[in-house]
């Protein structure tokens, strides 16, 4: 199920990442490796690295933004949820496997063991983290390998500007006898410096979090909501935990955003009587 919010701040916050983006991707090519590597494979070399990251970048926020988080499917019958209101039924059920599925009340259905209700998305979504307006989307179960992803790639991209920029700047370069343009060049070096570490320190602060919740295998929810009563949590290995993320196969591939997840098909519990 492909989603894309209407929500105000999320729209924002994507016209902010794709400005940000290819206004770096402008500044590296135009005022960088063409003024200072033009002559070299290096240029060549340079342009084709960083579009690369680029281009994994923009395919990865693509698939965070547009893919379905783990969003719990309504009944196609409507359930009565009065006694469960009047507090005559009980909020959690078991089904046959051993999972405590608890209503949700502004969705009028079930939902399955660690999820939660998205007030923006207005539906309840699978092992929910939070959501994020840089994604303009959840972050659950199905799409955490690909704002991972998105993560990892806007952070070489910053650092691997910020390389760039110590290169150009240090790497013997003709003389510009215009003092205009070289007074552009500065000014394009010294805002993509800001934009590049700014957005670094960000997403290695989010980076941080994200992996933490994965190796303690509690979403940010799950952390808030059970403060001083904390979760028992089945013993996992680190590796294992991941792969629950990025799916089965090689490591090398789990940074791969055009490889897709196989997804679970979400069926309604059967519940014990």
């Amino acid at each position: 199920m492909a989603v894309c919010r209407d929500d105000p701040c999320g729209i924002f916050c994507l016209l902010i990442t794709y400005i940000a983006v290819f206004y770096a991707d402008y500044v590296i090519v135009e005022w960088l490796i063409i003024p200072s590597m033009s002559t070299s494979l290096w240029g060549a070399f340079h342009a084709t690295v960083f579009n690369t990251i680029v281009l994994l970048l923009i395919t990865a926020h693509v698939r965070a933004v547009t893919s379905d988080p783990g969003i719990v499917p309504l009944p196609s019958n409507a359930i009565d949820f009065s006694d469960v209101r009047s507090g005559q039924a009980p909020k959690k059920v078991m089904d046959k496997e051993g999972g405590s599925w608890t209503v949700c009340q502004k969705c009028e259905a079930y939902r399955p063991p660690r999820a939660h209700h998205c007030r923006i998305c207005r539906r309840c979504v699978r092992k929910m983290d939070h959501h994020c307006p840089w994604i303009n989307n959840c972050v659950g179960e199905f799409n955490q390998k690909y704002f991972l992803q998105f993560l990892f790639y806007v952070g070489c991209a910053a650092v691997y500007a910020l390389v760039l920029i110590i290169v150009s700047w240090t790497h013997d370069c003709p003389p510009c006898n215009n003092e205009k343009l070289k007074n552009s060049r500065i000014a394009h070096t010294i805002v993509l410096v800001v934009v590049s570490i700014l957005f670094g320190l960000f997403i290695c602060a989010i980076g941080c979090d994200q992996l933490q919740a994965i190796f303690e295998d509690e979403t940010a929810i799950e952390h808030v909501q059970q403060k001083g009563s904390p979760r028992i949590r089945p013993s996992k290995s680190k590796m294992v935990l991941l792969s629950e993320v990025f799916g089965k196969g090689p490591v090398y591939c789990w940074m791969c955003p055009f490889r897709s997840s196989r997804q679970p098909l979400l069926t309604p519990p059967k519940f014990q009587v």
